[in-house]
Formats: structure tokens, C-alpha cells, sequence
């Protein structure tokens, strides 16, 4: 392929590799002979990326007013870079516009990058011709067997930014960059975020909605040439409901013998725990219930939560109960497990599963939660999860 036929945005970057997330915006890397802190121009958890010894690629500031001297732009994950720079996803986005190498976009030109109309910023105007049409774009780095999905944290700016396109005075659209060129699907993550999802969904019919898949290049130019991905409507409307399985990560600070009603008195290790749960109602009220530390005991997790910290709740919406299935799975993981916990009336041996570490760092927790959220799309529906 002619270099004419691809994108370039950095040069003069470098490699390092991960070591770990500080915030939100800034993280540690090793790099030559060193460890150093660099900034991380993307909000998303991207758990599944930044795992640690990841190779991340670097570019060197040399705007005397960043408080590091680095930015983080992509990390490598199965040989390929995902890139993570969201401000310049749109710069890629707007080529590929101007170049009309957008399905369903073609025509329509750059007028004005980050237009504001009734207090609301987006980040194009389009025009063609005399047509008009404000654009959001999306930088989508979530993706796992044959499906990516956005966004991967809760993002009530991101639902807002949707809702402000339906306005009287222009066509609105949305456009999903995925940066990698293996899914063949796109949904919202309704798993991670359902306000966000069904807000999408309710304006299919009346703004653009587009997802495109990128490939890039170990040299971090990325190919014009992009790839449509299917958005299979009919899986959102089957699954995207307060209902299905979930999991909670807990971390007790120092050993401790704990009363886990009719189990009796059970002594715990410090370390992380992983409770497996369902709610096929209100599975966002079941949640919110397990964040109370000071209500009356019903399940045997309750007893556990007076004496734990709760840092994630993690659901996985689905019209099956999947509990039993996850964890199975993560009994193969987990360096132990409390028999009988949270399994009363299955035959499983515990929902309640021990590691010394956060899991979330963890890549083989990673391909689990990811395996049950975004299983194979096959004939326009889900084809694995064990036979469910």
C-alpha cells in the first residue's frame, strides 16, 4: 500500500513498556533505562489494554507547559496498536471525512471543527453543499472476539452529546472509530453503561449512526481504507435490560474472622474476593443495594460486606442466568474459594473466589468478563457461552 493510502499522525515516538494507572489522565511506564510518569490522553477504564508489561508507544513533549514530559498514544495488544489519543481520533476522523472514505458520509466536508449551537459543543460541523449536519465522534478501543462496543465507562457527557443531535435547527450523526480492524459488529456497551445504550438506541431512526474499523501500523500510520461494521439492533433490544448476572471486587485490608450466617464463622485472608451474583429484576437496584454497607442480612454476601471494601460492581446484562457459568470459569483462575458461599440453592461450590491481587489487572480475569459481555456474533446473534 502507497504511504499516499495512509494516515500519519506522530513521528519520533518510542516504546516502553506498562507498569501502572496513577489517575485517570496519568501513568507510570518503563522506559529505557528508567521508570517514568507520562500522560494518558483518555479517560476509559481500557482495563483489558493496560495490563502491566504491555508495550505502550511514548512521544516526547516538548511543550514546556505539560507537567510530564511524555505522552502515552497507544498501547499493543495481539501485535497490532490500539491507539488511545482521542483528541487526534478526531483529526483521523476528519480526513477520512474530507476525503469521503466514510460510509454514508460521502459528500459532506469539514466546515468547522468543534461547532457549539444552544450552549452544546460537538465536534464537527459537515457541510455538503447547502446540507448541514453537526457530528460526534467516538474513539472505541473496547473490542473482543468479532464485536467491539462503546463506551467502556459510564459516560453521562457521552449520552448527553447524543441527545443534544436531535435539535430543530440541524441533522445530527455519530460516529464510532474502532481502532482495530477485527470486529465485524458494533453495539453500545450496555453491559457498562444502559443510559447511555438506550439513549442511542432511541435515536437510530433519526440521527446518522455509523462505526468504521481502522488497522493500524506497528509505525503508527493507520490505513485509509476503513471497514463498516454491522450494528445488530436486534441484540440490544433482546439484552440491553436491567436484568442478568454480575460480579463484585472486594478487598479485605488484613485477615479477619467473619460471621457468614449460616455458614458459621469463616476466616478470610487480606487480599481481593470476587462474589458472583445474579438479578433477573432490577439488577441496577441489586447493585446499588450491595453498595450499603448497613442494611439487614439476607445473603451470605451481606455479612461479607460490613467488613469489606467494594471497588467495582461489574454487570453482564443478559435474559440468562449466567452465574453458575462465570463462576465456573473463574474457579479456574482464583488462587482459592470459601465452599458453600453464595451457593445455597446450586450446585456450584462457591460464588465467592479469593486472589492476592486486583483481578481487574489480571489478563485472564480480563478474557472471562470479556468472554460473557462480548461473546462471538454469529447469523446476526450470539453464538458461544458454553451452549447458553
Amino acid at each position: 500500500m502507497a504511504y499516499s493510502d495512509k494516515i500519519s499522525i506522530f513521528t519520533g515516538f518510542d516504546t516502553g513498556f506498562f507498569k501502572r494507572r496513577l489517575n485517570r489522565f496519568l501513568v507510570q511506564c518503563e522506559y529505557k533505562d528508567g521508570v517514568i510518569t507520562a500522560h494518558l490522553p483518555n479517560p476509559g477504564r481500557l482495563w483489558e489494554l493496560l495490563q502491566e508489561g504491555a508495550t505502550v508507544y511514548l512521544k516526547e513533549n516538548h511543550n514546556d507547559n505539560r507537567a510530564t514530559a511524555y505522552t502515552l498514544i497507544a498501547v499493543r495488544k495481539d501485535s497490532r496498536p490500539v491507539f488511545l489519543h482521542t483528541h487526534h481520533t478526531n483529526t483521523i476522523a476528519g480526513i477520512l471525512i474530507n476525503e469521503g472514505l466514510i460510509p454514508g458520509l460521502e459528500g459532506f466536508i469539514v466546515e468547522k471543527p468543534e461547532f457549539t449551537i444552544d450552549n452544546s459543543r460537538f465536534d464537527f460541523m459537515l457541510k455538503n453543499g447547502d446540507k448541514r449536519m453537526l457530528l460526534e465522534v467516538k474513539s472505541c478501543t473496547l473490542f473482543h472476539n468479532n464485536i467491539a462496543m462503546f463506551p467502556d465507562a459510564v459516560t453521562t457527557r457521552g449520552k448527553r452529546h447524543i441527545l443534544g443531535l436531535s435539535n430543530p435547527h440541524y441533522p445530527g450523526g455519530v460516529l464510532f472509530i474502532v481502532h482495530s480492524s477485527t470486529p465485524q459488529y458494533f453495539l453500545p456497551e450496555y453491559h457498562v453503561d444502559l443510559d447511555f445504550s438506550k439513549a442511542l438506541y432511541s435515536m437510530k431512526d433519526e440521527i446518522f449512526i455509523g462505526a468504521v474499523a481502522l488497522t493500524w501500523e506497528d509505525d503508527l500510520t493507520v490505513h485509509k481504507k476503513v471497514k463498516p461494521l454491522s450494528i445488530p439492533w436486534n441484540i440490544f433490544e433482546k439484552e440491553g435490560k436491567d436484568c442478568g448476572s454480575y460480579m463484585l471486587i472486594m478487598t479485605l485490608n488484613r485477615e479477619k474472622i467473619i460471621p457468614i450466617g449460616g455458614l458459621g464463622d469463616i476466616s478470610f485472608k487480606k487480599g481481593f474476593y470476587i462474589y458472583v451474583g445474579s438479578a433477573m429484576k432490577n439488577l441496577h437496584a441489586r447493585l446499588e443495594r450491595h453498595k450499603r454497607i448497613h442494611k439487614k442480612p439476607f445473603w451470605h454476601i451481606d455479612y461479607l460486606r460490613e467488613e469489606v471494601d467494594l471497588i467495582h460492581t461489574i454487570p453482564i446484562r443478559s435474559q440468562k442466568r449466567l452465574e453458575c457459568l462465570i463462576s465456573d470459569s473463574l474457579k479456574d483462575i482464583a488462587c482459592d474459594y470459601i465452599p458453600n458461599f453464595g451457593a445455597s440453592d446450586c450446585r456450584c461450590n462457591s460464588h465467592l473466589f479469593f486472589m492476592d491481587d486486583n483481578p481487574i489487572h489480571n489478563p485472564d480475569f480480563n478474557k472471562i468478563l470479556l468472554d460473557y459481555r462480548m461473546p462471538y456474533i454469529t447469523y446476526g446473534y450470539k453464538k458461544n457461552l458454553k451452549d447458553v
